[in-house]
């Protein structure tokens, strides 16, 4: 019986080593997209308004807070497509590879 449990728990420990690289590879992503998502929209939001809509344009500054927003939204979007699209790169990937194992 001791014998089973031992050459079960070195059949599992490559799989181990594997997903823990697996869980820093996923969390490094999730930081990356992290950071995105809190700097993309807010920089864009400033910077448009600033100096696109406020200086090139000439809007009010009440016009310009409405369509720099939109401008972040739309950023948002942006940056949660492309997590998704990573993401599902990256499952599929790992999907492929533990398939072939």
């Amino acid at each position: 019986m001791e014998r089973l449990d031992k050459a079960a728990l070195n059949a599992l420990q490559p799989s181990d080593f594997r997903n823990e690289g697996s869980l820093a590879s996923t969390l490094k992503t999730l930081l990356f997209f992290t950071a995105l998502m809190i700097t993309v929209p807010i920089g864009l939001y400033f910077t448009t308004k600033s100096y696109v809509f406020e200086g090139a344009f000439g809007m009010s500054n009440r016009d310009s807070y409405f369509y720099a927003a939109i401008v972040a939204v739309v950023a948002v979007h942006v940056v949660l497509a492309l997590f998704v699209y990573v993401a599902w790169n990256e499952g599929s990937r790992q999907w492929r590879e533990g398939k072939q194992d």
